[in-house]
């Protein structure tokens, strides 16, 4: 169905950047998580949030 709105040509250019965008979206990720505050993100990961628990 999508086929029939974008057309074969543009569906092609799209498959030929999905590798890049992953590329892209996975070196941001990792960014965000370097320039922002870690533990913020790092306690929703199961295995390593339960080295970090907050003594209360």
């Amino acid at each position: 169905m999508i086929s029939k709105i974008i057309g074969p040509k543009y569906i092609a250019v799209a498959k030929s950047w999905v590798p890049n965008l992953a590329l892209w979206g996975t070196v941001g990720g990792v960014a965000l998580v370097h320039f922002t505050d870690w533990r913020l993100f790092l306690d929703y990961v199961p295995y390593i949030s339960g080295k970090f628990k907050k003594e209360e």
